[in-house]
């Protein structure tokens, strides 16, 4: 063993009863029950021994340590005389000769208990977050991201896939995200970018001639942070192969991700291929979502024709969504809650009502329902102590909404939520274009190197003005899983022709396509087979299989909110002398 340790806190058993032992750990606890009597726990990263101090000079060793320090214990195993049966070496104790201080502790009082780390401040945890990590719950998820990505890995080699690096210091592209740019010193006035992913270096790989790529590839992008995002950097399986379509990549992840679901996750539960598909269109009519939770069965109704004329100021000229609820026992101080909590969510009101066991309608907008009771029960399926929660606005507006009034009711009723599952689907052919929430101009939906449905032929149709561009799909993908998006991939267009007519759609000519993307472009003019590709992110995967709600929990060490490393000050402001051999003047400047 390393460091002269003969065995783990976590080793020693009944077995080892009168052998002399060498374990080493920091100090969890010392209690002293007497003048020379103390009990000591010792914890590496294995685990947690009892020792027992009995003798005045053992005593005078731990004597004013301070808790987490760390300590070499020699001694001999005996049975305990109180056996612990919630501890994996109860049944012995260590009585030490020797105790020597490896590291000592100088801090009187640790900034949270290490056991109890998760209920500090979140500020408190990533500034220590090495102390953080000594908590075993805090530990465990990182073990278990090391053991997926190393089932990822076996399972990517066994299907045939090479594992190649891909660089890190690249070209800006306009990858959907704002880029971590580095200057070149070399090179004044120039930057690299951080990859946002590694998607034109697997392009090239597969115009290379390499058949099966995949890597578990660092990525950067400048976001802000989400409870399923992270700030800055996040991991993926990123994936492609040529001569591929979109089944032969869904096939390839329903063989892959079953099994280490299976295995690794919270529950025991994994859908088996082949995973649902669901047009985008029909999700979000469905489901009022692309990344629906199938382990709710509730679904969206429209009810616009049925109550868009009922009178209710909120529902004339809009969309009216309506979930139907079985057997909904919530109180009104509960409907109210949720209604709240979707107005924080989705920034759109929700309305209810209910058909009470009197077969009446009441509650909520019930006086708007009433003079149409029996359209609206005939057209609802409603049965007495139904419940129908509506939203209202613009198509997409109700829908989004609907569906977060449809997630918060299925968390609500557990009868409509089978939640000790994982539940994968794909969403597929998503939109090609979209208008852009801050440019109010088309941009690409998804990935700008996807294959359009209808090829060169529906682009043409749409620079000439007879097809509208958001009516245009690719064979763009998303995979779900319990309601969050593990990944999106697409079939890869690869014909420079095809490529130029797609960007022109978005203001971007040839001379644009050719400047910002040179390699691949020249390297599809010598011929590139078909190709398609995904890229699974690896730390939302472990966050779902950890059963953990935010993504911070299962990354060694994160970022806050604000994309800060508090714990070793980054970002931070640097000397002058550094941005003078950059060629950058900063305007922005550290306060004394």
């Amino acid at each position: 063993m390393v460091q002269s340790r003969t065995h783990t806190c976590n080793e020693l058993r009944m077995a080892h009863v009168g052998e002399q032992v060498t374990i080493a750990g920091w100090m969890e606890n010392v209690r002293e029950v007497g003048q020379n009597l103390a009990f000591l726990v010792l914890r590496d990263f294995y685990g947690t021994t009892q020792v027992v101090i009995e003798t005045e000079e053992m005593m005078a060793a731990v004597k004013g340590l301070n808790k987490e320090s760390t300590l070499s214990v020699s001694g001999v195993v005996r049975e305990r005389d109180s056996k612990n049966p919630n501890m994996p070496t109860g049944d012995i104790e260590v009585v030490p000769s020797k105790i020597e201080v490896l590291g000592r502790c100088r801090h009187n009082e640790l900034p949270f208990q290490i056991n109890r780390s998760r209920e500090a401040d979140e500020t408190q945890r990533l500034k220590y977050r090495y102390l953080d990590l000594r908590n075993p719950e805090v530990k465990n998820n990182i073990i278990l991201r090391c053991n997926v990505v190393a089932a990822l890995r076996a399972a990517m080699l066994a299907e045939g896939f090479l594992e190649i690096t891909t660089p890190i210091l690249t070209a800006s592209s306009p990858e959907g995200a704002r880029d971590y740019l580095v200057p070149s010193r070399k090179h004044p006035g120039k930057f690299y970018a951080l990859p946002q992913a590694p998607q034109q270096f697997k392009q090239l790989l597969m115009a290379s001639g390499f058949d099966r790529y995949f890597q578990i590839a660092p990525c950067f992008r400048d976001e802000d942070a989400r409870g399923d995002r992270s700030p800055g950097e996040f991991y993926q399986l990123d994936m492609e192969m040529a001569f591929a379509s979109q089944d032969d990549v869904f096939a390839v992840l329903e063989r892959v991700l079953p099994p280490i679901f299976a295995k690794y996750g919270k529950y025991d539960t994994a859908s088996q291929a082949p995973f649902v598909r669901i047009p985008y269109l029909e999700a979000m009519d469905k489901y009022g979502s692309d990344k629906p939770d199938l382990r709710i069965d509730l679904t969206l109704t429209d009810a616009t024709d049925l109550l868009g004329g009922c009178g209710f100021p909120p529902f004339e000229g809009n969309t009216v969504k309506a979930i139907v609820v079985t057997g909904f026992s919530g109180t009104r101080k509960q409907i109210d809650g949720l209604c709240n909590e979707v107005e924080v969510q989705a920034g759109n009101k929700a309305y209810w009502f209910r058909y009470d066991e009197n077969r009446e309608i009441v509650g909520g907008i019930a006086k708007f329902v009433q003079p149409i009771k029996d359209q609206v029960v005939e057209a609802l399926g409603l049965e007495p102590g139904c419940f129908v929660g509506l939203t209202a606005g613009k198509l997409l507006a109700a829908q989004k909404t609907a569906g977060v009034l449809r997630n918060k009711l299925g968390a609500f009723c557990p009868e409509h939520m089978d939640a000790q599952r994982y539940e994968f689907c794909w969403i597929v052919d998503f939109p090609m274009y979209e208008i852009g929430e801050e440019s109010g101009e088309l941009e690409f939906c998804h990935n700008p190197f996807s294959m359009p449905n209808g090829g060169l032929d529906v682009l043409k149709k749409a620079a000439a003005g007879q097809a509208d561009p958001l009516s245009i799909t690719a064979f763009q993908y998303d995979l779900v899983c319990n309601g969050v998006e593990l990944s999106s991939g697409a079939v890869r267009n690869h014909d420079p022709e095809i490529m130029i007519e797609a960007f022109q759609l978005v203001r971007l000519g040839e001379d644009d396509v050719k400047a910002k993307f040179p390699a691949m472009y020249n390297a599809f003019t010598y011929g590139a087979p078909p190709h398609a590709g995904i890229a699974p992110g690896v730390d939302r995967m472990v966050m779902l299989l950890a059963g953990e709600d935010s993504i911070r929990e299962i990354i060694p060490f994160p970022m806050n909110k604000n994309a800060q490393d508090v714990m070793m000050g980054a970002p931070s402001f640097v000397e002058q002398k550094q941005l003078d051999e950059l060629n950058i003047a900063c305007t922005a400047k550290e306060e004394d």
